[in-house]
């Protein structure tokens, strides 16, 4: 006898009716919740705007939703179909394509954005191919026994047949250090008729002088990261354990920059949305590519 019917010839007449009106309960709670799923999803096909709040899960959708590729249900639009890049559509996505729950973009910011990109007379399309953008990934590793935050730089790269994603820049404070010397007590250099010497006071620099090396760089050097992570990577004295988190940063619309990033969280507003957004001119953008590099310091 299974444990449930034992368990029911043991309970009192009263008893073992409650017990069956529970599960009754249950199952029509079940079957009330089952249909209360397939009304919502009716009222999603009808047009019910929620729809357009729902998780944007991946970053091809983003494209997608950002240039009006797809319907409120995700199906694909060709070029073609009759509401392909459909300004209309366009607006509702746009508008629900923020982070509308930090409040960092103010919303005649982020109306100012929307009516660029959405102009009816010279739209703006994010291109996935088309360069200007990249990832950020921050990345931990295991550097000299301890646990060590780096960030990769990762863009895509064109081949003869389809695309790849590769390293473009690192960053990685064990190295910045490296760089990073005390100028306290004078800071040493190379006399202007060292040549004279056959460069002989080179032994001064790497002996007596080697934790101030970058001293003797030019100046606005800046150092290679991703060669030394690679270096030391192959070497095993730098170990990759996991993904912290991801980001993307966006160019390609002209006089703006803005950020992707992925929001875990309750609600319709949730997935990859804008989170940062700003004017910007082609210098400005130089500066903040720079910015975002860690080569302004």
């Amino acid at each position: 006898m299974h444990n449930s019917e034992k368990f029911l010839v043991r309970l009192p007449e009263a008893n073992c009716r409650n017990v069956v009106f529970f599960i009754v309960y249950s199952v029509g709670v079940l079957l009330c919740g089952n249909n209360l799923l397939l009304a919502q999803g009716i009222g999603e096909y009808l047009g019910d705007e929620d729809v357009l709040y729902a998780e944007t899960k991946q970053v091809n959708q983003f494209f997608r939703r950002f240039n009006g590729e797809e319907d409120i249900e995700g199906k694909r639009y060709y070029n073609g179909d009759k509401d392909y890049r459909n300004p209309k559509l366009r607006q509702k996505y746009l508008e629900n394509l923020f982070d509308n729950q930090t409040r960092e973009i103010s919303a005649t910011e982020k109306q100012a954005f929307i009516k660029t990109v959405n102009n009816s007379s010279s739209p703006t399309y994010l291109n996935f191919h088309g360069g200007q953008w990249f990832a950020e990934v921050k990345a931990q590793f295991n550097y000299q026994g301890r646990r060590q935050e780096a960030t990769l730089f990762l863009r895509l790269q064109e081949e003869k047949v389809g695309s790849k994603w590769i390293f473009a820049k690192a960053y990685f404070p064990p190295f910045a250090k490296l760089f990073d010397s005390d100028t306290t007590g004078g800071m040493p250099f190379l006399h202007p008729m060292s040549h004279e010497l056959d460069f002989m006071n080179l032994r001064r620099v790497f002996q007596d002088n080697k934790e101030k090396l970058d001293q003797f760089l030019a100046r606005g050097y800046q150092p290679d990261y991703l060669s030394i992570l690679l270096y030391e990577i192959k070497n095993s004295n730098l170990r990759f354990e996991t993904v912290n988190n991801v980001k993307f940063h966006f160019f390609q619309v002209d006089g703006w920059y803005f950020q992707l990033a992925k929001f875990n969280r309750p609600g319709y507003n949730r997935g990859w949305l804008i989170a940062d957004l700003s004017e910007a001119t082609p210098q400005e953008k130089e500066l903040l590519t720079k910015y975002i590099f860690y080569e302004d310091e």
